[in-house]
């Protein structure tokens, strides 16, 4: 039997919600009044023997009052509809009244601090987190099984992005641009035509990806290759025009120089554009497209040599940063920088090597790119090599009708992260109760997979044209369903993870570096993979095992069990959980062994992964850097470096900023210790805590974006 519940959502019917509310009905009333055990058994039986196929669940409590007063215990009955009347009004309660009036006033620090992109002072971004606090409120409420609610709420599992969950949107995608650019594409009911130059390429592009980032709340990828053709158009139609203008009057030689200027000018301007366009535009989310830029050079490409020029200009531009509104050249945000490694440039002598020379100096002053193996991928992905989508999560391989792989023009429905510490933390060591509470929350991370899925089916393409119909994903009819595309594996569903370190810690006293941390790290790891795979079979979905890269939620998780368990050393007493399968910061490992370790996890978790090294020093040791590149090309498939970032915005000057004798900040160039208008990065373990001084001979500050 099926119910229908108020949202309009529907369920299987469950006696055991009638017994819960006879029983609380039942501590209400004198006991003269109750009814016994047996009673209410007999009721939810009678409920259930109904045999409707479908039950609206007014219908189901209209019953019980029934048969309540059938049983002459009309006082009962009366409790049984004040306890609906109680329920009802908790529903419809308001919840989000003070976390809105505190985002106006500045001072809801989770929401503000939530997303580092948005400046949450701004009233075009407080319009957009409004909204959010209204969505995360109705999604809690009304929307998400209570159960599920619950569970987020005490850290079993994380639902992500509740602040957008009410929109008939999804998470990331990878745009199909090369089908945009050559096909055409419409935005606003506005025919947008082949471009039949680079630069104009490139406004487009930059114009996709704003209209693309209005309409769905995570990442977007786009793979730069399919720009080289256009710059190849640019040249043709330059050279055309000079042969006009000179009709032959001047030596090739000086003809293809002024060709190679004028290409070079539009290569720049290009992406330039593509640079400050990406800045300065603001999304209807408040904030600047969240996007990456994937570079990658195929060997099979006759546009490659274009590519390559295209992807030194990149590097280029992001090694001289942006100016800020001081004068002052910054790193910027966005684009992020996905730079493959493969064999004509993994500097071994490849025809490419100069450009991973740039990318590894623009790696040590600008912290991206990050880096991929073709190598590594292609031993993942049936071959293949594609981009991550914007928030680092992976597609599988999948083919279309014609048996070809596709991966652009694909999508993630969304994702639900499952906290692996604090199973450990309840297991206490024990295995099998470690693997049965495991399986629980596995089940319960299913079913709020599948609201996602399900609050997806329906929706037509005219929710958003420039995904639906014109191409950045599918080009589907007017009117038209999407639910083709969230099946078959064609889209995916995240199952993140946060804490394995924590997890094996708290299991087996060690870390999952050591044999036996390790050994157990590797079964859960496999045992959540299996889950996965088995949702498919089921399902013919597309589910995957997500490592994710949610710092925020490492902190989400790892103060809601310190509150419930007190401190557990190692565990909650650090005020953070290691994200997905990484090494814990604290240990005392090298860049090689870290990336080596931690490439047999990325395997597993195929739905996304990223490893990372901390390097404090990089720009003065540039050549350890290009050694630990040329490794990663042939041990890790994605791999990032985290180092120091700092500059003065009053001086510009741009190495590492100090702490003098009186513990402030300051530049040592122009001695600014205005900590506005300076930027200090330390890219370590992201603590999120308050900033303080120690107490010992050791200078040490903590803040969201340092640690010392």
């Amino acid at each position: 039997m099926k119910v229908i519940k108020r949202d309009g959502t529907t369920v299987d019917f469950d006696s055991s919600k009638i017994i819960v509310a006879i029983q609380k009905a039942n501590a209400a009333v004198e006991e003269s009044e109750r009814v016994d055990n047996a009673s209410i058994e007999m009721i939810a039986k009678y409920v259930e023997d109904r045999h409707n196929d479908r039950l609206l669940v007014e219908n189901i409590q209209d019953m019980v009052e029934r048969q309540l007063m059938n049983l002459g215990k009309f006082s009962l009955a009366k409790a049984y509809i004040i306890y609906r009347y109680t329920r009802a009004l908790v529903r419809k309660s308001n919840t989000t009244d003070e976390s809105i009036l505190s985002l106006i006033r500045n001072s809801n620090k989770d929401v503000m601090e939530e997303n580092s992109n948005k400046n949450a002072v701004m009233a075009s971004t407080q319009r957009d987190l409004i909204a959010g606090e209204v969505s995360k409120d109705l999604t809690r409420r009304i929307i998400l099984p209570e159960k599920i609610s619950r569970a987020h709420d005490a850290g079993i599992l994380h639902f992500h992005d509740a602040d957008y969950f009410i929109q008939p949107i999804f998470n990331c995608c990878l745009i199909n641009l090369g089908d945009m650019l050559d096909n055409g594409t419409a935005m606003h009911g506005k025919m947008i035509e082949s471009p039949k130059s680079f630069q104009v390429a490139c406004t487009v592009m930059t114009q996709i990806i704003a209209s693309v980032a209005s309409s769905q709340y995570g990442g977007q990828s786009v793979d730069i290759s399919h720009l080289g053709k256009y710059l190849r158009r640019s040249k043709d139609k330059f050279r055309g025009k000079l042969l006009k203008e000179t009709q032959g009057k001047i030596p090739d030689d000086v003809l293809e120089k002024i060709l190679d200027g004028r290409v070079k000018d539009e290569l720049a301007s290009g992406v330039q554009t593509i640079q400050y366009q990406i800045n300065t535009l603001m999304t209807t989310n408040g904030q600047s497209p969240f996007v990456t830029l994937f570079l990658n050079l195929d060997k099979d490409d006759e546009y490659i040599e274009e590519n390559a020029m295209i992807i030194e200009e990149i590097l280029r531009q992001r090694l001289e940063g942006i100016k800020n509104e001081a004068g002052v050249a910054v790193t910027p945000a966005f684009p992020k920088l996905v730079y493959v490694l493969d064999e004509h440039n993994c500097l071994r002598g490849g025809k490419y090597d100069y450009l991973t020379h740039l990318a590894v100096k623009c790696s040590i002053k600008r912290m991206y790119p990050d880096y991929i193996s073709a190598k590594k991928m292609r031993e993942t992905y049936a071959g293949n090599v594609f981009s991550p989508m914007g928030c680092r999560s992976f597609l599988s391989a999948w083919k279309d009708e014609t048996g070809k792989y596709k991966f652009e023009g694909r999508f993630n429905q969304g994702v639900v992260s499952l906290n692996l510490p604090q199973i450990g933390i309840i297991a206490k060591g024990n295995e099998d109760t470690f693997w049965k509470l495991l399986d629980e929350r596995l089940e319960l991370c299913h079913e709020a997979l599948m609201v996602r899925h399900r609050a997806l089916m329906g929706i037509k393409s005219d929710v958003s044209p420039i995904h639906w119909q014109h191409g950045a994903i599918a080009r589907l009819a007017k009117g038209e369903t999407i639910d083709k595309l969230l099946e078959g594996g064609y889209s995916t569903l995240s199952l993140g993870y946060i804490g394995l370190y924590e997890m094996t810690k708290v299991m087996k006293g060690v870390s999952q570096t050591a044999p036996e941390g390790e050994e157990f790290a590797c079964r859960v790891m496999k045992y959540l993979r299996a889950a996965c795979d088995r949702w498919n079979e089921e399902s013919h979905l597309g589910f995957a095992l997500y490592g994710t890269p949610a710092e925020s939620l490492c902190y989400r998780f790892a103060r809601i069990d310190k509150e419930q368990f007190g401190d557990i050393k190692d565990v909650t007493d650090k005020g953070y959980y290691t994200n997905s399968y990484h090494v814990d910061v604290r240990e005392e490992i090298d860049a090689f062994s870290k990336f080596s370790f931690e490439s047999q996890f990325q395997k597993i978790s195929s739905g996304g992964a990223i490893s990372y090294v901390e390097i404090p020093n990089m720009r003065k040791n540039p050549t350890a850097i290009e050694d630990i590149v040329r490794f990663i090309y042939d041990n890790i498939q994605y791999a990032e470096f985290n180092t120091k970032s700092d500059y003065c915005q009053v001086c510009g000057f741009d190495g590492e900023i100090i702490i003098n004798d009186n513990l402030e900040w300051e530049c040592p160039q122009c001695h600014n210790k205005d900590q506005g208008k300076m930027n200090v990065t330390r890219r370590t373990c992201g603590y999120l805590g308050e900033n303080f001084w120690n107490v010992g001979k050791t200078k040490e500050i903590k803040s969201r974006v340092l640690h010392l």
